[in-house]
């Protein structure tokens, strides 16, 4: 087995430039998780690792002997440097970068749903990671257009808890989405207020694509014109909006929850 004591080790560095630096993600199609909890998600659903670095009292689960290219122990210092989180888990990885161009046609998921949530402009990693995660509960599938956090930054990983393993996300430019929704007769519904709004649990959600906007400016002004209609969440006088995450996990309640009282 593979020892690592040295902060200064190549495979180190590497791991910290992918932790920092969505260029260099970019570029070498890797991405980096922290905890065993990601690990075993990472395990369990096939995704293909290339290196994991551990520290004593956290080993790697048996599966990965013969499949990991790089398995290292490390010290705890050594794993200070590397992992992202203020309190390191005992585990950090690399992975290659899952494809998240589109398709060709949006089809139904295996329970024969067709429901989207677009994100436009949301910049907040740990919202992006938040969103990927509830509609994952919900039965949507995330397209995310451009502006958005980067999908394969650790906190994002982190606040999805696995979502980038085990489903499809997709990342495409507004035209390319409103042609992959014309083709497949499906309407977009934006949250914001404008002329045709209406409430959120007035309208059809089972069968559509529901586009948030950024935490300070909301929907751009492209997606806005590109929507059939816009939705508004009833809440408080007193509140003026909620955060991109908050309102996701709304629209997408709203959208499941005729399937969710079969359940």
């Amino acid at each position: 087995m593979e020892v690592i004591t040295s902060k200064s080790n190549p495979l180190c560095v590497h791991l910290r430039k992918l932790a920092s630096s969505r260029s260099y993600r970019e570029e070498t199609g890797e991405f980096l998780c922290d905890s065993p909890k990601l690990l075993r998600e990472a395990v369990q659903w096939g995704a293909d690792i290339r290196a994991l670095l551990y520290t004593e009292g956290t080993e790697p689960p048996p599966e990965l002997e013969g499949r990991v290219p790089r398995l290292a122990r490390v010290s705890e210092a050594v794993m200070r440097s590397v992992s992202p989180m203020e309190t390191p888990q005992g585990a950090v990885f690399s992975c290659a970068s899952p494809d998240y161009s589109p398709p060709e046609r949006l089809e139904p998921d295996s329970r024969g749903r067709l429901r989207f949530l677009v994100l436009d402009g949301v910049q907040d990693p740990g919202n992006v990671g938040t969103v990927l995660r509830t509609a994952d509960a919900f039965g949507a599938t995330v397209i995310l257009l451009p502006g958005c956090a980067d999908l394969n930054n650790p906190k994002t990983l982190r606040a999805g808890m696995g979502i980038h393993f085990r489903s499809s996300i997709y990342r495409c430019t507004l035209e390319e989405l409103t042609a992959l929704l014309r083709e497949a007769g499906l309407p977009l519904y934006g949250a914001a207020l404008r002329a045709d709004t209406a409430d959120v649990r007035a309208v059809n959600l089972s069968c559509c694509a529901m586009a948030v906007g950024s935490e300070g400016r909301g929907l751009s002004a492209a997606v806005l014109a590109a929507c059939d209609q816009t939705v508004r969440i009833p809440m408080d006088p007193r509140c003026e909006s909620l955060n991109a995450a908050s309102a996701a996990s709304v629209l997408l309640w709203e959208a499941a929850r005729e399937d969710l009282l079969k359940i």
